[in-house]
């Protein structure tokens, strides 16, 4: 072997091991600037008032609860609730609903397949603002505002596409050939789609209820036009901290962060679903 290839051979671990120190350090520096939003968010909940807003901020300091016994009082607490319940049920319903639309679409051969695929995805194209006097007028007739089935009904409209779509890319990207195995062994359509799709597609289903999850969870426009007392959900009661004499920075940041906490908590339950989703639903098989 020649002295140039010893050389070559001993430079190349060298420049692996600085291209994967630069790689975690960029990493690092992405997740500082992603992170430093909500590190700020719970670091002000734990302050007290005084020190909200010192220059320089005080990044050791002990950590009082006060700003959440503060908020935790119906006021805010039925608002939460209201956001679980519309959150839960709207996610709920759109995959009883979507999942099999979505499984049509991907199975089925109709004439209009594309039409009808881009008319789904077309009701999210529209922004939310251009809805708003629309849903207010008609809810206002029907008795409607200000209810929990109201809030459910205006997030089907948005989750139900996202649903359809999503859904749609994972069910093509399994082969039809294992369904087809399971109709020569005598099992039904349904019994098909039950037993052998429907678990492929667990990360994709997972997947799909936390956007339909967050979708409806941190809504704030549809919450404040359609609702006034009974169903005010959470992202709008964080709103009522807000006055004209002041700006209540510690029970806002209290709020926010048990709004987020749900959210965080269940992401981590699911994670392992949740990546291998967000990977394998832009592949087709």
């Amino acid at each position: 072997m020649s002295s140039a290839s010893v050389y070559v051979a001993n430079r190349r671990p060298l420049s692996h091991t600085i291209r994967r120190s630069l790689l975690y350090f960029l990493t690092a520096i992405l997740l500082v600037i992603v992170l430093f939003p909500v590190f700020h968010l719970v670091e002000l909940s734990l302050k007290p008032a005084r020190d909200a807003f010192v220059m320089p901020p005080n990044l050791i300091f002990a950590p009082v609860w006060d700003n959440y016994a503060l908020v935790m009082t119906p006021k805010f607490l039925q608002p939460l609730g209201n956001s679980a319940v519309v959150s839960v049920a709207t996610t709920v319903i759109s995959l009883i609903l979507g999942v099999p639309a979505a499984y049509a679409l991907s199975r089925g051969h109709f004439r209009r397949d594309q039409a009808l695929s881009l008319w789904t995805l077309s009701t999210r194209m529209a922004p939310p603002v251009a809805f708003g006097i629309p849903f207010f007028l008609i809810y206002k007739q029907l008795d409607w505002i200000d209810t929990l089935h109201g809030l459910v009904i205006v997030y089907l409209t948005f989750n139900l596409s996202l649903v359809i779509w999503m859904m749609r890319t994972f069910f093509d990207g399994i082969p039809t050939a294992l369904e087809e195995a399971a109709y020569i062994d005598g099992a039904s359509i349904i019994g098909t789609f039950w037993r052998v799709t429907l678990p492929l597609c667990a990360p994709g289903l997972a997947t799909t209820a936390i956007f339909c999850f967050l979708m409806s969870w941190n809504d704030f426009f549809f919450s404040l036009i359609l609702t006034r007392s009974e169903a005010v959900t959470g992202p709008v009661a964080i709103a009522n901290f807000m006055n004209y004499e002041t700006w209540e920075w510690g029970k806002i940041s209290a709020a926010g962060t048990m709004i987020m906490l749900p959210v965080v908590l269940f992401s981590l339950a699911v994670r392992k679903y949740l990546i291998t989703g967000l990977t394998a639903g832009a592949v087709k098989g």
